[in-house]
């Protein structure tokens, strides 16, 4: 029997969990070291707004919130490589994505907080709202990215998927619009271990998420999701690449979920403290900060000052959101239709009605 075909998935990592590199080739961005002091700093403001979100939901300020801790790494690096033109696709917690984008933290906070107008965000109009129906934004993004190639323009689509994400038929389908129609097109997905109660094992037989894309054609890689530097440097390599023309790739960024999957989940229910315990060993704020401080670039008061700014940027944001004037209850039908049915017109009179009450 001949084999016709044979593949291989890379794993990418240049920063180990103890704070040193494991490789010496460092991507050219970060061979200038004030960049990773930038993107550390923009890791630290991202986890005091989860911080403070966590606790407004817990005082019962904001709706059930999906935390982004541990994910920092990831999030930032995905956003610290695209161009304002490419879009963006989120799941619904690549805040510190978006936050690289424009987006403003009042208005995350709008949006778990129940009001819609916080999905009309700043930052690029062009990128698209979070999206809590599972994977549906891959093709959102894949369809966006067949427009770029259809109108010629060097823009990309970005999309994010979690590990329990990446097994449903629509990451599978934009994965295969990709390679079969070379679009410009990258798909992260965000291993975070677990998809609510279900662990990485028990989700799919793939021995990486990597490979998932290998089926459509797609270039694919395995990073680190901890490692600021490897996943900004992947993102550097596979946005080039689909901005060149060369096609779409899936990366596969291997994290850890530090919290509950959102305020209204247990996860002592389900995991091990011991599992919990180390995977803190590993998380991606500590990796780069000791690095910093080893090469002479951070210090324990350069972080306490910043924590602090972070501190008042976050209470300015904070403040918005709970100063923000709440819509009238007839907003729920003006915004739905564009002539609004009978049976609605009632409906809202009456809401009126009660409202006034």
């Amino acid at each position: 029997m001949s084999r016709v075909a044979a593949f291989e998935i890379e794993h990418l990592q240049y920063l180990g969990p103890d704070g040193r590199l494991v490789r010496e080739d460092l991507p050219e961005f970060a061979q200038d070291r004030r960049n990773l002091v930038e993107l550390l700093r923009q890791m630290l403001l991202v986890r005091t707004f989860d911080t403070k979100a966590v606790a407004l939901q817990r005082t019962g300020k904001l709706g059930t919130y999906a935390s982004c801790l541990g994910h920092e790494a990831a999030h930032i690096g995905i956003g610290s490589a695209m161009q304002y033109d490419d879009v963006f696709a989120p799941s619904y917690r690549e805040y510190g994505a978006q936050f690289m984008r424009g987006v403003k933290p009042r208005e995350v906070l709008m949006y778990w907080g129940g009001d819609e107008r916080g999905n009309n965000f700043s930052g690029p109009p062009h990128d698209y709202p979070w999206c809590v129906p599972i994977a549906t934004q891959c093709l959102h993004a894949a369809g966006a990215a067949l427009s770029f190639k259809l109108r010629g323009e060097p823009r990309v689509a970005v999309a994010c998927v979690g590990d329990g994400g990446s097994s449903k038929t629509d990451t599978y389908a934009a994965i295969n619009s990709a390679g079969a129609y070379s679009l410009p097109f990258v798909l992260c997905i965000i291993n975070n271990q677990w998809a609510i109660s279900v662990p990485r094992k028990a989700q799919t037989g793939a021995q990486t998420l990597a490979q998932k894309g290998i089926a459509g054609g797609l270039d694919c890689v395995q990073v680190d999701g901890n490692d600021i530097i490897a996943v900004r440097a992947a993102m550097d390599h596979a946005l080039k690449r689909a901005r060149n023309g060369h096609g779409g790739s899936v990366l596969e960024l291997v994290t850890y979920r530090l919290s509950d999957h959102t305020t209204a989940d247990d996860a002592r229910r389900y995991r091990d403290d011991a599992e919990v315990k180390a995977a803190w060993e590993r998380e991606p704020m500590s990796r780069l900060r000791t690095f910093l401080v080893s090469e002479g670039l951070w210090s324990e008061t350069e972080e306490a000052a910043w924590k602090e700014e972070c501190g008042k940027r976050v209470d300015e944001e904070v403040n918005a959101y709970l100063e923000t004037k709440v819509q009238p209850v007839e907003a729920m039908f003006d915004y739905l239709y564009a002539e609004l049915p009978a049976e609605l017109e009632a409906q809202r009179a009456d809401a009126i009605k009660w409202e006034g009450r």
